[in-house]
């Protein structure tokens, strides 16, 4: 439990500080120009996916992977707006990870919500989509595109 609390620790104020450099960015540049920092995008993906994993439990296997398409603080405002997307491999998992309704997808989202909140210490507006693409695994580009490394996949 301990180590748990210095990751979390770790990461929050790691994601803290460049956010801090994401917002003087901000300023010398149109808020759509500044895209999402890698590291906080790659923390953020992370944490979807984890939540995803959790909540889908054995229904999936690993072959998701989540990309932080739009990460933006609203002007005057404690809010942020980020818009990510679940992608899988099959039609079959975009189903089961959208579930009935979109139960499963609300499910993931106000998980990672509620971390990333905690993170951020901010209100946060999360859109998450499922896309398929089909054995994304097996692509190079892909792979490195959502940051992981192809041995570890």
């Amino acid at each position: 439990m301990r180590a748990e609390a210095g990751l979390w620790l770790r990461r929050a104020l790691g994601v803290g500080l460049l956010l801090g450099l994401w917002q003087l960015a901000a300023l010398f540049f149109p808020p759509l120009v500044v895209p999402p920092i890698p590291q906080v995008a790659a923390t953020l993906a992370e944490l979807i996916r984890e939540k995803a994993l959790k909540l889908l439990d054995e229904e999936i296997p690993h072959g998701i992977a989540v990309s932080v398409d739009v990460m933006k603080q609203r002007p005057g405002r404690d809010l942020w707006d980020i818009e990510a997307t679940i992608v899988c491999e099959r039609d079959s998992h975009k189903g089961i990870i959208i579930g009935k309704g979109g139960a499963m997808l609300k499910k993931i989202g106000s998980a990672a919500r509620y971390e990333i909140e905690r993170m951020l210490e901010a209100r946060i507006n999360l859109r998450l989509w499922v896309k398929v693409k089909k054995d994304w695994r097996d692509s190079d580009f892909l792979i490195k595109n959502f940051g992981y490394d192809k041995k570890e996949v």
